[in-house]
């Protein structure tokens, strides 16, 4: 089973915060599917289903005992007390009160029919073998492929990775690969029933958050041992999150421009936009009360809906750190699409295509390099610059920006270069940012940057 998947969630890996902020959005987010990088791998492949991979000597053993992999797999998908067992899970929430309500206010029938929800509660792969159930939910082939052409060569002596690769098993090491696959979902696609929309959430579906190297801890199905290192590499985890940024507002971006899911009748579609922007209570009386924050990074017209930006600012953030060469161009960028939007529709795809553009470069650079921990240390500190820190003014950037810190010093904890004891110190600080953003409704932003630089200063002491 040389090409298995082994699960072992990384202890302590996170924060009782980001644990509760991400509750709800788990559990309503699936299958990966059809990604430009999937479809070119699994087109034509037939989806054998979950009990084809759940054999005693393959991933359905009860114990971690494999000898190359784990092999416990299986278990650690199903997993019900952890983020781990999310994804076999997805299917079941399409029969629950929260699913009915929401298919009852989009007038879709049942949401365990529906091909709505179908496309990122379930796998709907176009060609399913005997075993397949759709019950599963998220099983192993909506993340790794169908497994029809290398389901027996993975596990075949002197079998290699790039042989099944070729055959179609998605290349997940990959963290532009991986960023594609997890984004079908967990942000929105092109595909049916992969686009949450803003009818779809005011109908009750939970706001979508994505962070790669969160989600990718969160879903971890193996050991990265000496085994795993030689065929595919040890992962990166500011790498991760620097990819998955930067692939996060590509795939946003790349979206808006497109007609079928930039508009909604004659709106914009508002999913693209900061929902608490307008979601804010309304005073109606002689002295005007200010709800908003004024922010720098967007030079829009007051009153405009400013369009979702948290992973703008984040990869600002890290392209001033690994690319500063590049960073002065990229936020130019951004601030000419703020700016666009408030031309029109054509003026603002134009900008749009070329942050995109801007974007996937910083990707295609992130992806290429290698992070280290010097890089770790500044992209949290540059986060917490004025420059970066005054354009956290809105609930969806400041989540997104505790779930930086918060994972990246995750990854100084692994590397060695900051101890448990000490980052438990520092979690202090990042749990009363988490609570800051607790509540949507009652987001505090002069304390939720307030909360976020101390933890930065008490990182940048032990750097």
């Amino acid at each position: 089973m040389a090409e298995g998947g082994h699960c072992r969630m990384t202890e302590n890996r996170l924060s009782l915060g980001l644990l509760g902020l991400l509750a709800a959005v788990l559990v309503f987010t699936g299958v990966l599917f059809m990604s430009p990088a999937r479809a070119d791998q699994s087109s034509g492949r037939t989806h054998l289903g979950v009990a084809s991979c759940a054999g005693s000597t393959c991933h359905g053993r009860l114990e971690a005992d494999g000898a190359v992999v784990r092999q416990d797999e299986i278990l650690r998908w199903q997993e019900p007390s952890s983020p781990a067992g999310k994804h076999s899970q997805a299917y079941a929430v399409l029969l629950g009160k929260r699913s009915a309500h929401i298919a009852r206010n989009l007038g879709i029938g049942s949401a365990a029919a529906a091909p709505m929800c179908l496309g990122c509660h379930a796998d709907p792969a176009a060609s399913r073998g005997n075993r397949f159930q759709l019950a599963d939910g998220v099983g192993c082939e909506a993340c790794h492929g169908g497994a029809s052409n290398w389901i027996a060569s993975h596990y075949a002596v002197g079998a290699s990775h790039a042989s099944n690769v070729a055959r179609g098993l998605i290349p997940l090491e990959n963290p532009k690969v991986r960023a594609s696959v997890c984004l079908d979902c967990h942000f929105g696609s092109a595909a049916q029933g992969q686009f949450v929309n803003h009818r779809i959430m005011a109908a009750g579906h939970p706001r979508i958050a994505f962070e790669l190297d969160l989600f990718s801890s969160l879903q971890q199905h193996h050991d990265e041992d000496a085994d795993y290192i030689a065929r595919k590499r040890r992962s990166d985890n500011v790498q991760l999150w620097a990819v998955g940024q930067a692939m996060a507002l590509k795939r946003s971006l790349d979206l808006y421009t497109n007609p079928n899911r930039g508009t909604e009748g004659v709106f914009p579609e508002f999913y693209f936009f900061d929902c608490h922007s307008c979601h804010r209570r309304i005073y109606d009386q002689a002295d005007a009360v200010r709800t908003g924050v004024n922010n720098p990074g967007r030079p829009i017209p007051e009153g405009f809906p400013p369009y979702n930006d948290e992973n703008m600012i984040m990869l600002a953030a890290a392209a001033r750190v690994t690319n500063p060469g590049s960073a002065g161009a990229f936020e130019k960028a951004s601030r000419d699409f703020h700016a666009a939007l408030a031309v029109d529709r054509t003026t603002a795809t134009a900008a749009a295509r070329r942050l995109s553009a801007a974007a996937e470069a910083l990707a295609d650079n992130f992806a290429a390099g290698s992070f280290g921990s010097s890089q770790a240390f500044a992209i949290i500190d540059t986060i917490a610059t004025d420059a970066i820190a005054a354009r956290l003014t809105d609930y969806e950037g400041s989540v997104q920006a505790v779930m930086a810190v918060d994972t990246l010093l995750s990854a100084l904890v692994r590397s060695g270069n900051v101890t448990q004891g000490a980052a438990a110190g520092i979690r202090a600080n990042v749990n009363r940012a988490y609570d800051a953003v607790r509540d949507p409704n009652a987001y505090r932003p002069a304390d939720f940057r307030t909360s976020l630089g101390a933890a930065a200063s008490a990182v940048r002491a032990l750097r």
